[in-house]
This record gives structure tokens, C-alpha cells and sequence, in this order.
């Protein structure tokens, strides 16, 4: 009787790389952990080292193969990674600079450029995205204009789970999910813009062919293996976006169905039959891209979800989450008074506002920590229904049939039970502890071959789910404050922003 195979999944993220090895039905068997490896040189900007992302990433995966009694038994690898980050590599393969971070906005004067020569109205119709500096296109447009010799010495640009399986396997590929955040993909015909990349000077040769999520693409090298303790008869499949293969994970494939990716970033990810073409839907922030299951799919959240909850720990002297909490259960709805609006890189959806910022208001004497916590919670929540409440309205869809919630945010259960008060609908806590990993893994199987398909390998799929139910006392105050004066808070700073911004950039750039 053979051994059942394992699938190893990885998902490079924001804060984390994250290794975990499953078996067929989803169970964990082992898994490690290791921090994204990150540098802030000065504010707004932020970078990884490739090379230095690679070897953390292939120690974190070897840690999870030691533990392995018979790491023989994998079966396969897939890897997915947060979007809008790439590698540009020259024709041997080596990187010829820094991988910019996905939250990075120094491409902002490249992204105002490429909108009156392309046209955002024409930029979205076709990509399905909302023009903003994080994209990929805008970053290779940088590099041309401000590395002209390492731009000069690009010959491939690889989304950071693109680079994962390169080394791991020597083929350069793009998922069509990743490739749906450079702004460069033709999402109605999924295929590279070429038309597009040669009106604004970029070459359509920089991007790597294109193919589905779980698509095999070649055995792990010898080289790779040393390093990760992999077996060269493993196979290496394409992976995808991070949020993506979370939704693959929990069955969040069909129209009706929603994920809420709770990370450092907060996805609101609804599944669609079809892209969206109202221009309006661009306007507001909204961004689409192709399902790694197949169809499409269209995206709202928050750039700082997890990350405003870490900022504000970090504010108060790192003290521990479950004090914080404690502390502001003791706290009754509304905060003593504090909102908290959360742009703490730029505005989400439904407002494409990248020179927002975030703002607590509302302060009074007694508003002490607790209070605070509370406030940042909330304001999470109301944020999330503000992203959602359009997206419905776009999408065609009266209501959610269920929402789904993944991510490290779950853990925090005061979070939740404010999101389900303050959206007056149950939300489902699928017990997948590291569901991006288990998405991948699943498209690694596929390639693989463990599984015929996508309907099959969900369908063997064991795990729990946890309903959160709103509190009714609480949905009546979070609907009248979400109404009455949530919504009123960013249109009243946003001219102040505006003005602090540019004065930072007078005195300070």
C-alpha cells in the first residue's frame, strides 16, 4: 500500500512566511514560521532582498521537511504571496534590484503619468483594476526612470511567489491571479497588454508566460532540494495571490459567497462570473482579477487592517493582545465617543484617496487605552461595511448567502463579534489556522495530480466552522453610528490630508 502523498503550501507574506505541510483532506501535519524580512530606509518606502527573501524561505520550508518522518512523501509544492511585489531578474536568472514592497507608494508620480497617457477609464476597462502606485506596472515604470541601468539589465518580472517557484524548479511563470495586480494583464482575454505595455514603454517580453494556478510547471532542482530538504521528485505547481488562494481554501468560489482575509491587509473578496465595466467601480478603489478556481472574483478591504492593530499595540509599549482586549470589552459600544478611521497607508475602497491618512476623533478625558483599542476595532468594522456596502450594490447582489473569515484577525474575538454586530449578519471562522497555505497546497496536489480538480479536492476538504452571530442589543447603535456619523468622518478630513501631505512633501522629500 503506497504512502498517502503530502502537499506543502507556503504563503510569503507581509509579516510572516509561513510553511505548512498537509495531508490530502487539509489536515496540518507540520508547519513553520519565519518573519518576512523587511527594510524601511525612509518613510513611505520599504523593500525585501531577494535573495535574502529566498534563503529565509528556504529555511523555513527545510524546518517543515526535518520535521517530516518521510519527506519522500511529497508530493508537491505551490506557493502563494502577497500581490503587487516582484523580482526583476536579468537573463541568468539574478536579480537586478530590490523587490519593492507591495505597500510601497513611491511609484505615485509614475501612476499620475500612465493615468493621462493611458486613461484610468481605459487603464480599468481593460485590467479590471483601479489605477493606484502599488501595481506593478508602476513600479517597473520607476525602475526604468530611476535605475535606468538595473531596468537596462531586466530581462523577467516575477511576482514574489512567481521567484519562490523559479527557484525551486527554474521555470519562470505567472499565475493569472498574480499577474492580475501588475496592471499589465488583460483580464477579459487573460493575456499580457501588450498593446498597452508598448504605448507606455515597457516591453511585453519582461513578462513571464502566463499560466493557470495549479498548472505544473517542473520537478524541484537538485540545487533546491539541498536547501530545503525537498525530494527532487516533488513537484513544483503555480501558486497564486495570497487572498486568492485563501478564498480556493474555505470553497469561496461562487457568486453569493464571501471571504474576509483578515491579515495585516484586509480582503473583501467576492467571487463574479464575469468583470465588472462600470467605470464607477474604478473610481472607487475597487480592484477585479482572475480566481485561481477559475471565473473572476472583485476586491475591496483595507490596507491596514492587522497592521492598525499592531500599530496601536506598538504605541502603548508592545503590551499583549489579550490585555488590550480584556480591556476594551470593558468598554461599551461606541468607545466612550472615539472613532478611529483606518487609512494608515491610503484610503480604501469605495474612496481611491492614496493621500489619506488615518485619524482618531473624538477624544475626550475619558478615553483611555481600552477605549482606544475599542475605537481602532470598530472603526475596522465600520471601514469593512463601508468597502462591502457598494461592492454589493456593483456586483448585483441584495445580500451574502455567508461570509467567511480566515486570517490571523479571527483570533482576536472581540474584533469579530463587533464585524458581525456592526454588518448585522452571522460570519463563519473557518478552522483553518493558515488557509493562504492550504490553498496553495491544494493547487500543488492539482499539478500534482493528487487531485482530479478543484470541485474534488474541496469536497475531500475536512475542517471546523465557527458562526459568530451579531448581538442584536449591539446592531441598532453600530447601524445608527455607521450611518450618522462614520460616514461622515472622511469627507470632513479629506482636504486636511490633503494639505498636510503636500506640506510634507515641501519641506521633507
Amino acid at each position: 500500500m503506497n504512502a498517502e502523498p503530502i502537499l506543502i503550501g507556503a504563503d510569503v507574506g507581509t509579516t510572516n512566511i509561513k510553511v505548512v505541510a498537509f495531508d490530502g483532506s487539509g489536515r496540518a501535519l507540520e508547519g513553520a514560521s519565519s518573519p518576512t524580512p523587511t527594510y524601511f530606509p525612509k518613510p513611505g518606502r520599504a523593500h525585501y532582498d531577494p535573495n535574502e527573501l529566498w534563503n529565509s524561505f528556504a529555511a523555513t520550508l527545510r524546518q517543515v521537511t526535518e520535521k517530516l518522518g518521510d519527506p519522500g512523501r511529497v508530493a508537491s509544492i505551490a506557493v502563494a504571496s502577497m500581490g503587487e511585489a516582484a523580482v526583476p531578474l536579468d537573463s541568468s536568472g539574478q536579480p537586478t534590484h530590490n523587490i519593492i514592497a507591495w505597500f510601497d507608494g513611491r511609484a505615485g508620480p509614475q501612476a499620475e503619468r500612465l493615468g493621462r497617457v493611458a486613461g484610468q477609464d481605459r487603464l480599468f476597462g481593460l485590467t479590471g483594476l483601479s489605477l493606484q502606485p502599488i501595481f506593478g506596472l508602476c513600479k517597473l515604470l520607476w525602475l526604468k526612470e530611476n535605475e535606468p541601468d538595473a531596468y537596462a539589465r531586466t530581462a523577467t518580472w516575477l511576482n514574489v511567489a512567481d521567484y519562490m517557484a523559479f527557484r525551486l524548479c527554474g521555470v519562470a511563470a505567472t499565475d493569472y491571479s498574480l499577474a492580475s495586480r501588475t496592471l499589465a494583464l488583460d483580464l477579459h482575454g487573460l493575456r499580457w497588454a501588450g498593446e498597452l505595455l508598448e504605448e507606455v514603454g515597457i516591453s511585453p517580453d519582461l513578462f513571464a508566460p502566463l499560466r493557470g494556478g495549479g498548472s505544473f510547471l517542473g520537478p524541484v532542482t537538485p540545487d533546491a532540494a539541498s536547501q530545503t530538504g525537498l525530494p527532487e521528485s516533488a513537484g513544483v505547481a503555480a501558486g497564486g495571490h495570497d487572498h486568492v488562494c485563501g478564498a480556493l481554501a474555505v470553497g469561496v468560489t461562487q457568486k453569493g459567497t464571501m471571504l474576509n482575509s483578515l491579515g495585516t491587509a484586509e480582503a473583501i473578496f467576492l467571487p463574479l462570473e464575469r468583470p465588472l465595466t462600470d467605470p464607477q467601480v474604478g473610481h472607487q478603489g475597487y480592484t477585479q482579477g482572475a480566481h485561481v478556481a477559475g471565473q473572476y472574483y472583485v476586491f475591496g478591504g483595507q490596507y491596514t487592517s492587522g497592521a492598525s492593530v499592531e500599530w496601536l499595540r506598538e504605541a502603548f509599549g508592545g503590551v499583549d493582545y489579550d490585555t488590550l482586549i480584556a480591556e476594551a470589552e470593558e468598554v461599551p459600544p461606541g468607545s466612550l465617543g472615539a472613532y478611529f478611521l483606518p487609512h494608515l497607508r491610503l484610503a480604501n475602497p469605495p474612496h481611491d484617496d492614496p493621500a489619506a491618512r488615518g485619524a482618531f476623533v473624538g477624544l475626550s478625558t475619558d478615553v483611555k487605552r481600552g477605549a482606544l483599542f475599542r475605537a481602532v476595532l470598530e472603526g475596522l468594522a465600520y471601514d469593512s461595511r463601508n468597502s462591502l456596502e457598494p461592492l454589493l450594490a456593483h456586483s448585483g447582489l441584495d445580500e451574502l448567502g455567508a461570509i467567511y473569515a480566515i486570517g490571523g484577525g479571527t483570533q482576536n474575538r472581540l474584533l469579530m463579534r463587533i464585524k458581525a454586530a456592526v454588518s448585522n449578519q452571522a460570519i463563519t471562522v473557518v478552522g483553518v489556522e493558515e488557509a493562504t497555505s492550504l490553498g496553495a497546497a491544494i493547487l500543488g496536489g492539482i499539478g500534482a495530480g493528487v487531485y482530479a480538480d478543484i470541485p474534488s479536492a474541496l469536497e475531500g476538504l475536512r475542517y471546523a466552522e465557527n458562526p459568530v452571530e451579531p448581538a442584536q442589543e449591539e446592531v441598532s447603535f453600530y447601524d445608527a453610528a455607521f450611518r450618522r456619523v462614520y460616514g461622515r468622518i472622511y469627507p470632513s478630513l479629506r482636504g486636511v490630508h490633503h494639505e498636510i501631505q503636500a506640506l510634507q512633501s515641501q519641506h521633507f522629500s
